[in-house]
């Protein structure tokens, strides 16, 4: 099959390296010049642990290439993927689909014969319809299905979860649709793993629903936190209690600073949005939303707490500002409510992210870059520990509260246990709902 994938964002780019290792023929499209360049050069913009090595394999197969010629990577494809960007539009809290508009109208005036264009992108209930509208209203005469296949690809373990997903989605509206959607992903229906098939609205729904669900888990878990706090209990137990039940399940039942990303924050605030377009209040997703500020601005109460009320004149080192490990992504990030509100109270902050630092040195100004973590905390007032990265797991306890000016211990993630932290010389130790 050749396809061609329009947008070498994160989505984009792994879903167009990823066809491409099933032996399809694949074209990334993308507007800037500098981005393909890059991608010609054989580097990958983003920090997805894996992506670089399938992608060079493809490209040196021949079965991958990149371009800025929308039209040419169009041409003859079987199927065009959008793959752009659906930003939360200021103001209103829905999903800008400036960009999808606008590629669709782009791949109308491209089209050469048939293709299914699919979007990709996460949209709301209705696009698929719109995309449709704008490629007839351009080319009256085209010849296309539109379809809708909603990603599930967590950062950091996407390549897996395109390859062993839990399942694949597809809203198509024809017969034809469907088989070359179905040739498409034929390898993950030969190794059995589950296509669902559905119309357009229903696929586009149940991304939005998906994510909103587990984005509701977090935040009752984090709610949960604060009252274990109160009573004396310890969240980490609840959780595993809540957990063994197969009926719940312990993934996204882990207390901490809120959720963040590309996906949770921006997916709950549209699907918000389309409940009250509809006249269908989706109440309890609003109050995850309300719940996750509730809670990073939680976290900021612990550290001013730890630091006996006040950080003005202290030094705060923090681990870890990405939104989660194995991921440059800073979008919506907990760190970026947590570390401007620590600055503008007088804290001296020093940082140390593994691949955070491209993103976040203009997303926090005035905080310092360190290398390590024993560097960072040096002499600091509180060590704040924001992102689990699995290299701030299994730290030297003695010797970063023997560097430290004052050895306190902000732990956000709760990696560390209290006891072996004032056994190491901490003086004090505040993990989430313990």
């Amino acid at each position: 099959m050749k396809i061609a994938m329009i947008g070498t964002g994160y989505v984009g780019l792994v879903s167009g390296v990823c066809f491409s290792d099933f032996g399809h023929d694949v074209v990334c499209v993308d507007k800037m010049p500098e981005k393909i360049a890059m991608l010609e050069a054989g580097k990958v913009p983003i920090y997805e642990p894996g992506l670089d090595a399938v992608m060079a394999r493809n490209v040196e197969a021949g079965r991958l290439t990149f371009t800025t010629d929308l039209a040419g990577a169009v041409d003859g494809a079987d199927a065009v993927f959008i793959a752009v960007g659906t930003p939360t539009r200021r103001g209103d809290g829905h999903a800008d689909l400036s960009y999808v508009m606008a590629a669709a109208e782009d791949i109308a005036h491209a089209l050469t014969g048939y293709a299914v264009v699919v979007t990709k992108s996460t949209v709301p209930v209705g696009t698929n319809r719109k995309v449709a509208a704008t490629i007839r209203a351009a080319r009256p005469e085209a010849d296309f299905d539109v379809a809708s296949n909603p990603e599930f690809l967590r950062e950091g373990a996407a390549i897996d979860d395109f390859m062993k997903p839990d399942r694949v989605v597809v809203g198509i509206e024809s017969d034809r649709a469907r088989e070359v959607m179905g040739d498409i992903y034929r390898p993950l229906y030969l190794r059995d793993f589950p296509l669902v098939f559905t119309d357009l609205e229903s696929a586009e729904m149940i991304k939005y629903a998906a994510n909103a669900f587990l984005a509701t888990k977090i935040s009752f878990i984090n709610e949960i936190a604060a009252l274990c706090e109160r009573v004396g209990a310890d969240v980490k137990a609840v959780s595993k209690g809540m957990g063994l039940d197969a009926r719940i399940g312990g993934k996204f039942l882990h207390a901490g600073p809120g959720y963040g990303g590309s996906c949770f924050p921006k997916d709950t605030s549209a699907l918000a949005r389309i409940g009250q377009e509809h006249g269908v209040p989706q109440r309890i997703t609003e109050t995850v939303i309300t719940v996750n500020d509730m809670t990073k601005r939680r976290m900021i109460d612990k550290v001013l707490d730890l630091c006996g009320g006040t950080v003005n004149g202290k030094t705060v080192a923090v681990l870890g500002v990405t939104f989660k490990p194995e991921t440059d992504d800073m979008r919506e990030a907990p760190s970026l409510t947590i570390v401007p509100a620590l600055v503008g109270q007088g804290a001296q902050v020093r940082v140390v992210d593994p691949h955070g630092h491209k993103e976040g040195e203009a997303l926090l100004p005035g905080v310092t870059w360190a290398h390590d973590p024993y560097g960072a905390a040096q002499g600091a007032d509180c060590l704040l520990i924001l992102t689990e990265w699995n290299e701030f797991r299994a730290l030297d306890l003695k010797r970063l509260a023997q560097g430290m000016a004052t050895p306190r211990m902000a732990d956000l993630r709760n990696i560390y246990d209290a006891g072996d932290a004032l056994e190491a010389g901490f003086a004090a130790y505040e993990g989430v709902g313990r």
